[in-house]
C-alpha cells in the first residue's frame, strides 16, 4: 500500500509531476522504438537457406518436395535443410522440385 499526501492541492501537484515523468518516459521509448527501427533496416537482410524441404499437408506432414533455397516454387510449407539431409530425402525417394532441381545441384539424379 502506497502513502499519498492528504490534500486536494498536494495531490494535484503529485499528478501533475506524474504526467510529466510519463510523458518523459513516453518520450524515451519512443526514441528507443525509432533507434531500433533504424538500425534494423540498416542490418543486412538475413540470407536464404541453401536448401528447403517442402512439407506435405497431411497428418504426418510428410516431405512433399526439396528445392534449393532460391526456388520461386518453394511454397510456404518449408523449412531450410542441410545438403546431407536433402541428399537423404532423395535417396528416400522425395520428390525434387521440377523447377530448382536440387537433385542436379548436388549431382544426385533420379
Amino acid at each position: 500500500m502506497s502513502v499519498l499526501p492528504h490534500g486536494l492541492p498536494r495531490l494535484r501537484t503529485l499528478v501533475t509531476y506524474l504526467r510529466g515523468e510519463l510523458g518523459r518516459a513516453e518520450q524515451a521509448l519512443a526514441t528507443a522504438e525509432e533507434h531500433e527501427a533504424l538500425t534494423a533496416s540498416r542490418r543486412p537482410p538475413k540470407e536464404p537457406p541453401a536448401w528447403l524441404v517442402e512439407r506435405g499437408t497431411g497428418g504426418g506432414r510428410l516431405p512433399a518436395r526439396v528445392h534449393t533455397g532460391d526456388c520461386w516454387d518453394n511454397g510456404n510449407r518449408c523449412a531450410p535443410a542441410t545438403p546431407e539431409q536433402i541428399r537423404q530425402l532423395l535417396a528416400e525417394g522425395a520428390p525434387a522440385c521440377p523447377h530448382c532441381r536440387p537433385d542436379t545441384a548436388l549431382g544426385v539424379l533420379e
